[in-house]
C-alpha cells in the first residue's frame, strides 16, 4: 500500500507523489482555475512515508517526472510552496473548499502495489501556498479555487481581473440560486452540475 498525492488546482489534472514504496497522484480541480499536473513525495528527511501536516514545504522532484513534487524542509533550495491546511480528502473534489490563499491543492490518495499512477483513494488534501511571491490563489490573480473577488469570462472561467476586458464579470458571490445574488450582480451565471460543489451560480458583476 502506498499513499498518493494529488495536486487539485483549477480544473481536471492528474498527478502523482512518489517515493520509494510511496506515490502520489495530483488533479487539479476547481471550476474556472488553472492547473498543472504534479506529484511529490511524501516522505521525510529520514526517508519514511509520512502524512503531510500544516506547515510541511515540497517541490519540484525532477527524477520522478516533470510532473511530480516531493516532501521538503522549507529552508530547502527546491522548497516551492508550504501547507496552509491539511484536511480530510474526499471523491467530490469539488466539495473540498481550501482557506484564502491558497495556491495549490494536493489530495493525497492511497494507492496499492506500490504504483505511481494517477488514481487511488483519497486520504487527505493539503491546501498549499507558494513560497514566492506569486500567488495566484489570491483573489482577483486568477488562479486557485474561485472565490468572491476574483473574475470570469464570459464561459465562467476565472481569469485574472487585471486583463478581464470588457467580457470580464467580477464574482461578487457564489450562491445556489439566482435569487440569492447581492445588489450590483448584473450577470447571474447557471454553472452545469458537479457533484460536491458548494454554489450553482456564479454572480457577476463589473469589474
Amino acid at each position: 500500500m502506498s499513499l498518493g498525492v494529488v495536486i487539485a488546482l483549477g480544473v481536471g489534472v492528474s498527478q502523482a507523489l512518489g517515493d520509494d514504496d510511496t506515490s502520489s497522484s495530483g488533479s487539479s480541480s476547481a471550476l474556472s482555475s488553472s492547473a498543472a499536473a504534479s506529484s511529490a513525495s511524501s516522505s521525510g528527511g529520514d526517508g519514511k512515508a509520512r502524512s503531510w501536516s500544516k506547515g510541511d514545504c515540497g517541490g519540484p522532484d525532477p527524477e520522478k517526472g516533470s510532473d511530480r513534487y516531493r516532501m521538503l524542509d522549507c529552508d530547502e533550495s527546491g522548497a516551492t510552496f508550504e501547507a496552509l491546511e491539511v484536511m480530510d480528502g474526499s471523491i467530490m473534489p469539488e466539495s473540498v473548499r481550501c482557506p484564502a490563499g491558497t495556491d495549490l491543492i494536493i489530495e493525497v490518495s492511497i494507492t496499492y502495489g506500490g504504483s505511481d499512477a494517477a488514481g487511488g483513494v483519497p486520504g487527505e488534501t493539503v491546501c498549499g501556498r507558494n513560497l514566492s511571491g506569486d500567488h495566484p490563489g489570491d483573489a482577483g490573480a486568477g488562479g486557485g479555487q474561485l472565490v468572491e473577488g476574483d473574475c470570469v469570462d464570459d464561459r465562467a472561467q476565472e481569469i485574472a481581473c487585471a486583463s478581464a476586458g470588457p467580457s470580464g464579470l467580477k464574482v461578487l458571490g457564489l450562491v445556489r440560486k439566482k435569487t440569492e445574488c447581492p445588489s450590483g450582480t448584473t450577470e447571474p451565471m447557471e454553472l452545469l452540475f458537479a457533484l460536491g460543489r458548494p454554489y450553482d451560480v456564479i454572480c457577476g458583476g463589473e469589474v
